[in-house]
């Protein structure tokens, strides 16, 4: 869990946390562009499936985007509803799963990318970065079981849209079957790391917070 200092630092304040969403913002179109070329043969409603770390930056731009009314209070008093836990729950698992992912199919394919600068230590770093990310989320953001379930069963019709349907991110090497077996191990474990990291919605109920 990040410090809760730093996470009230960067998400209370108006310069951080606009900062913040503009990098996510950027960072989901940086991405995009990785896949801009083989998107055209991907039906457009299917693109979030397909492009796997644009999907994981936008929704944690989207996640920040609603502490903006919360701007001057602190994050306890951050808004708490069913639909904000389904939205901060899908960042968090997004995030966690698409982060770890990266580093652990460009090191499955590690003679194809290493010890390029930016194709292997650009692209791991940063996308370690997102699981970083993902930790200020449980610090405003709650869970429900319902949104839990449903970011199991979304990721997995993910995984199986990669590697059911061949529609993985362009990799340099053939992902046999070490990597999808990998992927719905990630899968698992990115759902259980949400499900330990935020807080149910109902404990907040309880608490007379909402």
């Amino acid at each position: 869990m990040i410090p809760e200092r730093y996470a009230r630092y960067y998400l209370e304040n108006a310069p951080s946390l606009v900062t913040l969403i503009a990098l996510s913002l950027a960072a989901t179109l940086v991405g995009v562009r990785f896949y801009v070329e083989t998107m055209p043969g991907v039906s457009t409603f299917l693109w979030p499936l397909y492009a796997d770390s644009p999907t994981a930056t936008f929704l944690f731009a989207a996640s920040l985007f609603t502490l903006l009314p919360n701007l001057g209070s602190p994050l306890s008093e951050a808004r708490q509803n069913l639909v904000l836990a389904y939205l901060h729950t899908l960042a968090f698992v997004w995030l966690v799963k698409y982060g770890l992912w990266t580093a652990v199919a460009l090191n499955v394919g590690f003679s194809q990318y290493f010890p390029s600068l930016y194709d292997y230590w650009f692209i791991v770093l940063t996308h370690l970065g997102f699981v970083v990310l993902a930790y200020l989320i449980p610090h405003y953001g709650r869970t429900t079981p319902g949104a839990l379930a449903l970011a199991l069963v979304l990721l997995l019709a993910n995984d199986l849209f990669d590697y059911g349907f061949g529609y993985h991110p362009p990799l340099e090497y053939d992902p046999g079957l070490l990597l999808p077996a990998l992927t719905v191990a990630l899968t698992f474990l990115s759902v259980a790391l949400a499900a330990r990291a935020l807080d149910p919605l109902e404990e907040v109920r309880e608490t007379g917070s909402i």
